[in-house]
Formats: structure tokens, sequence, C-alpha cells
């Protein structure tokens, strides 16, 4: 009997870690090929880990609710074939080729044995993380004096990278120099990588009545986030909001009269967010300094447009699937990138590197019948545009002949900005233009 080591799979560029969510497959169990073994939550998304060999669970190496590196082994399994076929199956797995190389390989680094045996932590380091310190000369002393963002203070691969990309710039630390230049130098880098934290006071706990015809609700995972997350947003960024009524009656129009042909030629329902993702990300090309996110007192402008949508689940509960780079697709390329987003989000497909990453987050609270709303910042980002109904009112219209009231189709837009970084200028004029882009629509417009 051979044993096979099951990974954590590569979830994603910008994903290090997973949580345990629910062991599928406990030990004994029999696992056929593709066989959920267990479920995982990165952010706000649930994904499953399925075996990519036939066999028998025979050990967990981690609990419900544990924090995983991505390429730590999670589960051992055991095989009907012999060493060789094993090892054959774990190089034709691509979810972890990459990462099970990286460990295999430690031993042969140079330096990985003086890393090991300098360091007298007790912070834990995942076998990337001290791959990638042996390689980059960073002894664990240094280690030690990087702020983490993961788990716990925990030390990702991202917060590492970031840190040797400061060194590079010109911050590195120098064997040469005496010791308190070391640890100013090293104090400097640290306050340049880390992500800035704010402290508060702890919420006072207000007492809450029960009576005996109350119902008690725990929030679910995906609920004790959001909620972290808006409260983290609050206190991180001075919120302000924009209004501007805008005059779509063209666009509606147009949509009116291409929705049926677009759907008998592309097998795709043409909505209005498409129309939005596109008034948006022009937009930003014309205000770019509204796609930035803030680091300390650095302001980081992003080359990308890459648009998050908020999509409400039937849980009750929201997810921000990410369109990336919305600026280099036509609307065709727009409308199958909504509705694949959407329809995936709503049925929990998504994969978790398509929650990250956005800069600009568009909401349509106009769905729900709403004519306005104060978004809350998707923190890092420093502005998120909401959306509302588009109802029929009079207005008065402009024209050759004197001014006439007519019925028109109206909507709200709502920015609500970070007044650390977006001043009362560029917030309005941003989604002023935003507006223009809607209200100019070519009603004779080919698609």
């Amino acid at each position: 009997m051979a044993q096979y080591e099951l990974l954590l799979p590569k979830m994603g560029e910008s994903v290090a870690e997973a949580t345990i969510i629910k062991w599928v497959k406990q030990p004994g169990d029999r696992i056929e090929l593709d066989d959920t073994v267990l479920e995982i939550a990165t952010d706000k998304v649930d994904s499953e880990v399925p075996s990519p060999i036939a066999g028998k669970l025979i050990k967990q190496l981690f609990k419900e609710d544990d924090i995983v590196q991505v390429g730590a082994v999670i589960a051992i399994i055991e095989t009907d074939g012999g060493d060789d076929q094993v090892a054959a199956e774990v190089i034709e797995s691509p979810a972890v080729v990459e990462e099970k190389n990286v460990e295999v390989a430690l031993e042969d680094i140079p330096g990985i044995s003086q890393l090991e045996v300098e360091s007298t932590s007790e912070r834990f380091y995942s076998p990337l993380v001290k791959n990638i310190a042996a390689q980059e000369g960073i002894q664990f002393n240094e280690l030690d004096a990087i702020a983490g963002t993961g788990s716990e203070g925990r030390l990702t691969k991202d917060d590492l990278l970031n840190y040797i990309q400061n060194k590079k710039g010109g911050a590195a630390l120098s064997p040469a120099t005496n010791g308190l230049k070391q640890a100013e130098q090293a104090s400097s880098v640290i306050q340049q990588a880390a992500t800035p934290q704010i402290v508060t006071a702890p919420a006072k706990q207000v007492a809450t009545s029960v009576g005996g015809t109350d119902e008690i609700i725990e929030m679910d995972r995906m609920r004790k986030l959001i909620a972290d997350h808006m409260i983290m947003s609050k206190q991180t960024s001075p919120h302000v909001t924009s209004f501007v009524e805008a005059d779509v009656t063209n666009m509606v129009i147009w949509r009116e009269k291409v929705k049926r042909n677009f759907e008998k030629r592309e097998n795709e329902k043409i909505t209005f967010t498409p129309i939005f993702v596109e008034a948006v990300s022009k937009a930003i090309k014309d205000f770019p300094m509204i796609n930035v996110s803030v680091n300390g007192t650095q302001i980081i402008k992003k080359k990308d447009i890459n648009i998050g949508m908020a999509a409400a689940l039937p849980s009750g509960n929201l997810i921000v699937p990410v369109i990336k780079n919305a600026d280099q697709l036509n609307l065709v390329g727009l409308t199958k990138s909504v509705n694949d987003l959407a329809s995936r989000a709503r049925n929990s497909k998504l994969k978790p590197d398509e929650t990250q990453n956005g800069t600009f987050t568009l909401t349509n609270v106009g769905s729900f019948g709403n004519i306005m709303g104060t978004p809350i910042i998707n923190q890092p980002q420093v502005a998120i545009l909401a959306v509302g109904a588009i109802k029929k009112k009079p207005a008065v219209l402009e024209t050759e002949f004197g001014d006439v009231i007519a019925i028109r189709h109206m909507m709200y837009l709502s920015l609500s900005y970070d007044h650390r970084v977006v001043d009362g200028a560029l917030g309005g004029s941003f989604v002023r233009r935003v507006a223009d882009y809607l209200e100019n629509w070519d009603v004779n417009r080919e698609i």
C-alpha cells in the first residue's frame, strides 16, 4: 500500500491560505477519483477540494476551522498502487505541483538549515515562507520583525514578498551595518510594508432584552465576515457621499430596442449593469485618482481597472465578484462577464481569485426598488457607486422653442468616497462624469 499526501491546492495568485469549514470524508472512508474530501473558505468564497486519486482516507492533519497555508499537506490517503504510481499522480496534479515542488526542495536551499537552527521564535512560518526567506538570505530575527496580515498576525507569502520588494527599492538591510542602523532600517521598511492598523476601543456591548417569543439566530460565517469588514471600513475611512440625478431616457430606449436581437444573437440577456460598468470604466480613465488605495501616508495608484459588482445571494448575504480589466472589454464582453459572474455567485461557484483585486465597486440598489443609497466603501478601495431605480418622472427640458415639461426616465447615482484622499471636487466630478456618459447614450449605437 502507498500513501498519498493531499495538499491544499493553489486557488489563485492572491490567495495564500484558507479555512477548513467541513470534512466531507472521515478517516476510514473510501474515496473515489474527484470525490470531494473537504470544504474550505477563502474570504467570502466557499470551495470544495476534490481528490485527484482513489483510495481510503487514513488521516486528517487539520481540524475544522483551522487556517491552512496553500501547499500544506492536509490529509493522507492510502492507495492501492505502488510508490511509483503515487509519485506520478502527484506530478500530474496541476493544482498542487508548484507548491509540492517547493516543499520537496527545501533541504537543498543554501541557508535553510541555518534558518532552522537560529530560530528562537514561537511564531509559525509556512514552508513556502521559509523557502522564500532562505532564497533571499533573510534570517529569522528579520522575519520576526515583519508585521503579518494573516490570522493572528501570521506572516503570509504576500507580506514577505512586499517586504522584499521594498528592500530592493532602496531600503535593503546590509549585514555590514551596525546594530543600531540595521534596526532603524528595518523599522523603516516595516512601516512601508505593513498594512496600517487602526486601534480603537472595544465596542461596548449593549444589553439586549430577549422575550419568550423572540428567535435568536447565530450569524453564519459569511455574515460575520461582512459585519467585521463593514465595521473596519467605517473605522478606516471618513465616508462622504455625493448624489447626482441623471436622465437616462436614451439609454432605456436603446436597450429596449436591442435586447431581443441581442439575446437571440448572443444567447445572453443584456441588463443595465454592463452599461453602468462601461460608464464607470470610462469615468475612471478621466479621473484616475479615484482608482487608488491608501497605505499609511502613501497613495497607491492602480493601473488596472477592476470593477467589483455587489451581488445579493439567496442566503441574504453579499458577495462582490470582480470584472478584471473592465476597460478593455466591449459591451458584449462586459455583458457576458456580468451574467457569468452573477450566475455563479448565486450558485456558490465562484473561484476565490474572482473576488480579489477589485479597484472600484458598483452596487445596484435599484434592483430592490430603492431610488438611492449611501454604500459603505469596500476596503482597501476608496470609492463605491450605488445606482438607484430608474423611474419615470416629469422633467424640464430645454428646447430651441423654450422649456417644456416631459416624462423622462430618471435615476440617482450615489458615490461614497474616502475623504482622506478624495475631496468633494474629485468625488463630485467623477459621479457627474458617470452620469454624463449615461445621459449622452447614442440611441443608434450598434452592438
